[in-house]
């Protein structure tokens, strides 16, 4: 069937990858996540795994504060271990190279609209893992 929407777990690739999630020992997971998202940011050309680690990170991004739950049919349904923070950076990373990627899963999308909601929901997880500094208001200092 291949995508059948927008959300991270929304295609095929990603559905196996969250299979292979609930198959895997619990110790285990934490290694298959830090793996397809390292081999996201080291890539050289194709992205060969951006659907996997849109999926990883959404799982990351669902144990940080302020996030929402995965919460489809398609992901996990074993619960996972608590990731370690150092994640969260590694799952920003990936997710930018993935939306910078212009000739990979972005030239995908036929409707205008989807490709739309799917980098809408790649920009709501990297504000999650990588949310902005908080703004510092200047003051005027006198000596």
């Amino acid at each position: 069937m291949g995508t059948w929407d927008t959300g991270p777990f929304d295609n095929d690739t990603a559905a196996d990858f969250a299979d292979a999630l609930d198959d895997a020992e619990p110790e285990e997971r934490e290694a298959l996540i830090r793996g397809v998202l390292t081999r996201t940011v080291d890539a050289t050309g194709y992205l060969v795994e951006a659907e996997e680690a849109v999926a990883a990170a959404a799982l990351i991004a669902a144990q940080c504060p302020d996030s929402d739950p995965v919460d489809t049919p398609y992901g996990p349904q074993t619960p996972m271990p608590t990731f370690p923070t150092d994640l969260w950076k590694l799952s920003d990373e990936a997710l930018a190279r993935i939306v910078g990627d212009e000739s990979g899963l972005a030239s995908n999308w036929v409707d205008p609209d989807d490709e739309r909601r799917w980098r809408a929901m790649l920009n709501r997880l990297r504000a999650v893992l990588a949310p902005p500094p908080p703004t510092i208001p200047l003051f005027d200092f006198e000596p």
